[in-house]
């Protein structure tokens, strides 16, 4: 009746994940026993939970990701203290659990990290920035948010009920297939990260649509802001490469169910084919990841230098040859694997040729600085860090470009380096200085960021120098990736150390933006921004209150130029003129619980499928049919707010109430 599920699925002989699984459970009963305490679930369920404002989705989506942060380093930090300690010794952790904790490392930190932190700031910013009242599929997107959090259930569920791959983050047959990995941890991999990604997919669409059908009169492409160019790129992307991913995954899934031979050399199929396949999809992701941040950086350096963006056109078609180049150079990732002299040859310069956009980026945000009147504050900071940190990572990328060199360095600790500097100085510091220039206008109170807000800064940054610039060392001296200990002759154990230091810093940097956030909640009457002028933005989301009225704009705005916000207040002495038009009602989408219980049915299948509880998984199914059923035919999906509510709320805006 259970399947595979019996009682020794949990891991009693393994005390670690025992002990974060009892304490993931206690700390979820206590925050359910403080909302009781506080009568706050319905309050949850009607204003959040089944919310499709595209705001509150975006809020959603960076809470469940800076949660998830704090697992993902769990096991970074985990990692780096087995490997100082592990000289000559087998260290504290298991071989077993160790490549566990590396594959849910590589896992949570690129899809519930770091996906949810860009498509959460895409969900707050876009809408607003194109004068949009919501994104065009509303249900769509609470749906996307909620089969996002079924994925990740699924990956913290694994804790303490089975196990998690061990194949590492792209899970390569044969390892992964079922002679390699019998047991369930490659099912919770495959089904994760099927479910979330297929939310994904449904919010590349959904962006696609929303920024070609939904903008105010007037702005033209040519006129949108270059966050939601970027966004834009970001979601042509994922369209285009996240269903190879569900295909790829798909496969695999289909020769450990039903024995078939996609990727069994013995049987027919080919394991290289799975690796091209993973790999068209992995190389586009990356620059699913950095795109946005590269749209948060343009919008942060020109507010702070107080100048227009330099070269926006140049910026523009660099995102674009970008988005184009990202699907030519997947086979940088196995030149070792033997494609030949003139294949390796083609996606090095490929992968080459690439930089000279991002190159482009990187000086018109010099050239937007260079002569203006830099105002440092915390998203300016992050960004001056990425700014040093990112050329590193993209040297060391050009250099990883040329097989000869890849061909020594690729299964290196200097791989490791490359990629954390690109996605942690690029990507992590990017939705970092999104976080904090944003804040305000989310919540209406800014970040405190004199005292905590610096300190976590500080020890980021240099916690990340101290924590990967020692593995390009240790890459050059030849200590590969995915040991769990080594000879001591080898001399690598001080560098590891060192690295470990600097793990150390970024957890205390993790904690004070803990602090930091806590700090700002307490006081938060002492920094409100209602007015929505906190950085005294450019583009035209500084037009709404902090936070947006639920309907975003009271009236929708015209847009005359690149910069037509901007320009209206400098015509009016730095603050926008007065709204003459008579207000009218507002069409508005409802909220619906819709999305949920498709997405619990669909985790409630997912596990289902892990454990080959074959009847769970098909009511489950038919769950998710009635659930959809029920929604289409559900014709109280809207309403209008009246006019006197708008003009009535809109004042009290205006006093600051």
């Amino acid at each position: 009746m259970f399947g595979k599920l019996t009682w020794d699925a949990i891991p009693w002989h393994n005390p670690l994940p025992l002990v974060a699984s009892v304490m993931m459970i206690l700390v979820v009963l206590y925050i359910g026993y403080r909302i009781q305490k506080a009568d706050k679930w319905r309050y949850l369920w009607d204003e959040w939970i089944t919310s499709v404002d595209h705001k509150k989705i975006g809020i959603m989506y960076i809470l469940v990701a800076f949660v998830m942060m704090l697992r993902g380093f769990s096991d970074a930090i985990m990692m780096r203290l087995q490997l100082a300690i592990a000289s000559g010794n087998e260290g504290y952790l298991p071989p077993e659990h160790y490549d566990q904790i590396f594959t849910a490392h590589g896992v949570i930190m690129i899809f519930f990290v770091a996906m949810p932190l860009v498509i959460g700031l895409i969900n707050i910013v876009v809408p607003q920035q194109i004068g949009a009242r919501d994104v065009a599929f509303p249900f769509m997107n609470s749906l996307s948010f909620w089969l996002f959090v079924a994925g990740m259930a699924l990956v913290n569920i694994s804790l303490g009920i089975g196990e998690f791959a061990t194949t590492g983050w792209l899970a390569y047959p044969p390892l992964s297939e079922l002679s390699g990995s019998p047991g369930v941890g490659v099912d919770y991999y495959i089904w994760s990260l099927q479910i979330s990604g297929i939310g994904t997919l449904l919010t590349g669409i959904n962006f696609l649509v929303t920024i070609f059908k939904m903008r105010c009169p007037g702005m033209k492409l040519m006129r949108m802001p270059i966050f939601t160019w970027t966004a834009l790129f970001t979601n042509i992307l994922i369209i285009a490469a996240f269903p190879v991913l569900t295909v790829t995954l798909a496969l695999l899934a289909l020769d450990r169910y039903l024995g078939t031979h996609f990727f069994t050399a013995t049987g027919g199929g080919d394991q290289m084919m799975y690796v091209n396949l993973i790999w068209i999809w992995g190389h586009p992701e990356v620059y699913i990841l950095i795109l946005p941040a590269f749209g948060v950086f343009s919008e942060v350096v020109s507010t702070f230098a107080r100048k227009r963006l330099f070269g926006y056109t140049s910026m523009v078609y660099a995102s674009g040859v970008i988005s184009i180049l990202a699907f030519s150079v997947w086979l940088h990732h196995f030149f070792t694997m033997g494609a030949g002299a003139n294949v390796n040859a083609f996606f090095g310069i490929a992968t080459m040729i690439i930089s000279i956009p991002t190159g482009v980026k990187i000086f018109n945000w010099l050239f937007t600085i260079y002569r203006g009147r830099l105002k440092m504050n915390l998203p300016i900071m992050w960004t001056l860090a990425f700014l040093s940190t990112f050329t590193v990572g993209g040297m060391t990328g050009v250099l990883l470009a040329v097989p000869g060199a890849d061909f020594l360095l690729h299964n290196s600790l200097f791989l490791i380096a490359h990629f954390h500097n690109v996605i942690i100085g690029g990507v992590v510091f990017g939705m970092f200085a999104g976080y904090s220039y944003w804040f305000p206008k989310a919540f209406g109170f800014k970040l405190e960021e004199k005292k905590w807000g610096k300190r976590a800064f500080w020890f980021w940054v240099v916690g990340f120098y101290f924590a990967f610039i020692p593995l390009y060392a240790l890459g050059f001296m030849g200590m590969t990736r995915r040991l769990s200990h080594y000879d001591p002759s080898t001399g690598w154990q001080p560098l590891l150390l060192v690295a470990l230091s600097g793990a150390v810093m970024v957890m205390l940097g993790i904690a004070c933006q803990v602090v930091q956030l806590y700090v700002s909640i307490r006081d938060r009457k002492e920094n409100l921004d209602v007015t929505g002028d906190a950085w005294d933005g450019r583009t035209l989301e500084w037009q709404t209150s902090s936070p947006p009225a639920h309907y975003n704009f009271a009236f929708t705005p015209v847009v005359g130029s690149r910069d037509s916000f901007w320009e209206d207040k400098q015509k009016n002495g730095g603050k926008l003129p007065k709204e003459t038009r008579p207000y009218v009602d507002i069409h508005m989408p409802r909220n619906t619980s819709a999305g949920f219980i498709i997405s619990a049915f669909s985790l409630v299948f997912g596990f289902a499928m892990i454990w080959h509880i074959w009847w769970l998984a098909g009511v489950s199914v038919i769950g998710m049919f009635i659930s959809f059923v029920c929604r289409c035919f559900d014709t109280d999906v809207d309403y209008y707010v009246p006019a006197a509510e708008v003009e009535a709320t809109e004042k009290l805006r205006a006093q600051n109430v």
